[in-house]
């Protein structure tokens, strides 16, 4: 007695709605969830020198700024014995106080507008962009504190009041007394640059699972 002819059954397959692709020609990409996005690490690196240069630049307009809304210290000279002195005409006074604290806000102002443009102009952000962000704002702090040093009264009070006459007020040369007022720039810059990354940056992708299943939900 013979058996009858049955066809064998078909290879087994764990999910029916699973579509079968070709392997990729020889020679081309493949491309997968950590494939490169973005640009090359030149190009990073010529964003961020350029970046750098015009936050760096930007410090002529905090330099400016600080020089016109800085509080005044009136000084009063004095000659005794032919001999000139300087001093304060108010020594209760807290003008010193606010021409640092104007630099500082003024600081921090510039260090949020330099990240939100920054970020505006590139989301993908990067450590290069990063680093010229802190160092561009350090270098505009710099170079907006020389130029309102400067742009302001001379540094020679004794000759200032020579020139002025005993007893007449005027004004002392800007400084800055707290010299970490520079770093307020840069560090404003970053945190903000951060926060905006955190917030709105790009996301990656998430990483498929084989065979385009659904990852199973925990919890």
């Amino acid at each position: 007695m013979t058996a009858p002819l049955t066809p064998p059954p078909p290879p087994h397959d764990d999910s029916p709605h699973q579509v079968r692709q070709a392997p990729p020609p020889a020679g081309a990409p493949v491309a997968g969830p950590y494939e490169q996005d973005g640009p090359g690490m030149k190009t990073e690196v010529r964003e961020a020198v350029l970046i750098t240069l015009a936050v760096a630049l930007s410090g002529v307009l905090l330099g400016l700024l600080w020089w016109w809304l800085a509080p005044h210290v009136p000084l009063v000279g004095d000659q005794v014995d032919k001999s000139w002195v300087v001093y304060l005409k108010d020594t209760e006074g807290e003008q010193a106080i606010g021409v640092d604290g104007t630099f500082a806000l003024l600081s921090l102002a510039f260090g949020a507008v330099s990240a939100v443009v920054v970020f505006l102009l590139r989301r993908r952000g990067g450590v290069p962009l990063v680093v010229a962000l802190g160092l561009g704002g350090l270098l505009g702090a710099v170079l907006a504190w020389r130029l309102g040093v400067w742009l302001g009264p001379t540094s020679d009070v004794i000759a200032h009041a020579r020139a002025v006459g005993k007893g007449v007020t005027f004004s002392a040369p800007l400084k800055l007394g707290a010299k970490g007022a520079l770093l307020a720039w840069p560090l404003a810059g970053l945190l903000v640059h951060l926060g905006l990354t955190a917030l709105f940056g790009p996301r990656d992708p998430e990483i498929p699972y084989p065979g385009g299943e659904t990852p199973p939900h925990t919890g």
